[in-house]
C-alpha cells in the first residue's frame, strides 16, 4: 500500500482541489491497481476542512499541535501501522500531477525530493516572480526540499527516525536525517506539484515567508 499524508490547518478553501488531484494520481495506470490511502491530518482546524476531506473519502486524523512536523509524523505513523510501503507527502494548498506517485516510485530511490511550480504570482510584485525564475532550479539534480513534493520508503523513513517535531523546516530536517542514515535520494523534477504563492501563510518560516522576504528585499 502507498500512503499519502496531507497536513492541514484551516484549509477549507483549497483542500478539495488538493484531494481531487491526489485521487487522480492514485488511479494512475502505472500503479497497477495498488491501494493508495490518503490521510488529511487536521491540525487545530476550526473550519470545514475535515468535512470536505471526509466527503472525498479520505481518512482524517485530528490533532491540536499547531506543528507541521508533528502533523506529518502523526500521519506517517498512522499509515505505517496500516501497512504502507511508501509514504508521499504534499500540502493542502498544492496540486499533484496525475503521474506524481508513479514518478516517485519509478525512480527506484529510498527517498525522492521533487521540485515545485507556482500556480499564481498575482499576490506578489513582478520582482519576486523574476527572482524565482532566475534562481530556482526546476530540473533533475536540484537540491530543493519541499514538504509539498516529498516521498520516502517506509524502511528508509523508519531508519532515519521520521520527522522531528518542528514548526517549520521539518522537511529539510527529515532529508538531513535520511542523508545521515545513508539513504539513496533522488533529486528529481519528474514528480510534478503545483503549489500556492499565497501571502496568508500557514507555517511560518516556510515557502510563503520566503516569498515575502524576497518581496521586502
Amino acid at each position: 500500500m502507498i500512503g499519502v499524508i496531507v497536513p492541514a490547518h484551516n484549509e477549507e478553501a483549497l483542500i478539495a482541489q488538493c484531494l481531487a488531484a491526489l485521487l487522480e494520481a492514485a488511479r494512475h495506470h502505472e500503479l497497477a491497481g495498488e491501494v493508495v490511502r490518503i490521510v488529511v491530518v487536521l491540525d487545530a482546524c476550526n473550519d470545514f476542512t475535515g468535512a470536505i476531506a471526509r466527503a472525498y473519502g479520505t481518512q482524517t486524523l485530528t490533532l491540536k499541535a499547531r506543528n507541521v512536523g508533528i502533523a506529518r509524523a502523526a500521519g506517517a505513523a498512522l499509515l505505517l501501522a496500516q501497512g504502507a510501503r511508501w509514504l508521499a507527502f504534499t500540502d493542502a494548498d498544492s496540486r499533484v500531477a496525475p503521474g506524481w506517485l508513479a514518478a516517485q516510485l519509478a525512480l527506484g530511490a529510498d527517498a525522492v525530493c521533487g521540485s515545485i511550480a507556482v500556480d499564481d504570482w498575482s499576490a506578489h510584485p513582478l520582482s519576486v516572480r523574476e527572482y524565482f525564475r532566475k534562481t530556482y532550479v526546476d530540473a533533475d539534480g536540484h537540491r530543493h526540499v519541499h514538504g509539498a513534493n516529498l516521498g520516502v520508503s517506509a524502511d528508509a523513513y523508519r531508519r532515519a527516525g521520521g520527522f522531528p517535531p518542528l514548526k517549520c523546516s521539518e522537511d529539510v530536517a527529515l532529508v538531513d536525517r535520511l542523508i545521515a542514515s545513508g539513504a539513496r535520494i533522488a533529486w528529481s523534477a519528474a514528480p510534478r506539484v503545483t503549489t500556492s504563492a499565497r501571502t496568508a501563510v500557514r507555517a511560518h518560516g516556510g515557502f510563503g515567508d520566503t516569498l515575502a522576504e524576497w518581496a521586502a528585499a
